[in-house]
């Protein structure tokens, strides 16, 4: 069974910086995609980032060139750099992952809170 859990969260002002971290258990850590998604109060869930076993990165439109993911395989861990926050990045940030080839995540963590002050 794979277990994600997410640290990192807090409260910055706009224009700083966090970086969140994912460190997952239970299953070979180079294997799938893991990903970053958020969610506000009232929203639905969105896509941040994600990581496949190639290395490959991705971005949702309102993050790109502002968040960095990462993964370290020997920590099994992964990362968001998070530049330049804006008040509307301010969500609840949920790490996942997928089996390769799999249509959907199936493993998700608790969650942190990321809250930006204008």
């Amino acid at each position: 069974q794979v277990q994600l859990v997410e640290s990192g969260g807090g409260l910055v002002q706009a224009g700083g910086s966090l970086t969140l971290t994912c460190a997952a258990s239970g299953s070979p850590f180079n294997y799938g995609t893991m990903a970053w998604f958020r969610q506000a109060p009232g929203k639905a869930r969105e896509f941040v980032s994600a990581i496949d076993d190639s290395d490959r990165t991705y971005y949702g439109a309102p993050v790109k060139g502002r968040f960095t993911i990462s993964r370290d395989n020997a920590k099994n861990t992964i990362y968001l750099q998070m530049n330049g926050l804006k008040p509307e990045d301010t969500a609840v940030y949920y790490c996942a992952r997928k089996n390769p080839g799999a249509p959907q995540y199936l493993y998700w963590g608790q969650g942190t809170q990321v809250t930006v002050s204008s």
